[in-house]
């Protein structure tokens, strides 16, 4: 029993750890870049601890730190889709993709918009 206690501590050390590296990442990153770059003031620990949470909350909409439960739903249910489809339904899938991808690199129009 004492075994598995000790491996949860040491997990939730590891996070927290992680986490507080992460934060003091972001403080230093900023101090370093922002300053000069657009005359913005130098940040605190706590400021790059609510930049981090506030960027989690904006780019990964509150869905957890790894993408929560419904992006695993979403990669599952892709993963079975993808295993259904014949090999042209594949590549058919990944041309319309790549055209999605590079129409932001080359500017051009969405393919599927025809005028």
């Amino acid at each position: 029993m004492k075994m598995k206690n000790s491996w949860y501590i040491k997990g939730i050390l590891s996070v927290v750890a992680m986490f507080a590296l992460a934060t003091y990442v972001v403080m230093m990153l900023w101090n370093w870049l922002m300053p000069d770059l657009f005359q913005l003031s130098s940040i605190t620990y706590m400021q790059a601890l609510g930049i981090l949470v506030l960027s989690k909350i904006i780019f990964k909409g509150g869905s957890g730190w790894n993408g929560g439960w419904g992006s695993q739903i979403c990669k599952t249910q892709m993963k079975e889709k993808w295993s259904q489809m014949t090999p042209e339904q594949r590549e058919k899938f990944r041309n319309k993709w790549e055209s999605r991808c590079n129409k932001w690199s080359t500017g051009e129009e969405d393919c599927d918009k025809q005028n």
